[in-house]
């Protein structure tokens, strides 16, 4: 499947977005995690293209990337995640998309959760990886990832995706270099800023009560990497006890990352479970 990439303008923004697939087949919204140097292409380059059936789109989040970096965009991880969840409801406007299956990250899998709670209607199924939003303390390897910029360098960013990964060696000797890759995308003033702005003290975080997620009527597939060290998977946990109708899933042999070191058997779980709805 091709890949074309466009700025689509939404409202004062420019979202960078990758398209695959035929717009006519049912659309999948792909959402990105966080972390510095991070892009949509960085998460779901050996999906988006490898997929058919479905009209995949697949956008740097705003203040990620080569979309917009507003220098307002809100402190803190809520109101952060508040501003990209309209970014992305824009988003579908401008391309036409009136309804749409997603998949969320990380941070991308509490702006899903955002999504359906705001615009239930305009979503089918939902996808989490490794999702954010639970009330459990923060692990230490997440912590080394929002302090990135204390001390950034090529090095840093290799000892953080040693974090984010169960094993480097996926990398075979490429790793050095997408590290180096990565670091210089970090490097941006833009990427800098966004990223304090998000993980800012003086904002609050995002903590999905009980209450909000017994609410949230649609289907969720939840994937977790068992090994997972950024995002503990009793946080998957939480999510599958409290929605209502969830199936959580935890993959062996994967960190943070489920969607490139368990790439075939997250693209068969995912077939399986969006394909339902059609069926």
């Amino acid at each position: 499947m091709d890949l074309t990439t466009t700025d689509v303008p939404v409202g004062e923004w420019t979202i960078h977005t990758h398209q695959a697939g035929d717009p006519a087949d049912p659309t999948i919204l792909w959402l990105h995690g966080s972390g510095p140097g991070v892009s949509a292409l960085s998460n779901w380059a050996a999906l988006i293209t490898t997929m058919p059936g479905y009209h995949h789109v697949a956008p740097d989040l705003l203040g990620f990337g080569d979309s917009s970096h507003p220098e307002d965009l809100p402190l803190g991880v809520a109101g952060s995640a508040a501003a990209r969840a309209e970014a992305m409801l824009g988003l579908l406007d401008a391309l036409g998309v009136g309804r749409a299956h997603v998949v969320g990250n990380s941070m991308g899998g509490m702006i899903a959760l955002l999504l359906v709670q705001r615009a239930p209607e305009r979503f089918d199924r939902v996808v989490l990886m490794g999702s954010a939003g639970a009330p459990i303390e923060p692990t230490a390897d997440l912590i080394k990832m929002i302090t990135y910029y204390d001390d950034p360098s090529p090095e840093a960013m290799l000892d953080l995706m040693g974090r984010f990964l169960h094993d480097t060696g996926l990398y075979g000797d490429q790793i050095d270099q997408v590290a180096a890759d990565r670091a210089e995308v970090a490097a941006r003033e833009d990427v800098r800023r966004s990223h304090l702005r998000t993980f800012s003290p003086d904002g609050p975080l995002l903590v999905f009560p009980v209450e909000d997620l017994v609410a949230i009527e649609h289907e969720v597939l939840l994937v977790h990497g068992r090994e997972d060290r950024i995002i503990r998977k009793e946080s998957s946990y939480y999510l599958a006890e409290l929605l209502p109708h969830a199936q959580l899933h935890v993959l062996p042999d994967a960190g943070h990352w489920v969607q490139i070191e368990q790439v075939d058997r997250f693209r068969s779980l995912a077939t399986l479970f969006l394909g339902e709805d059609a069926a």
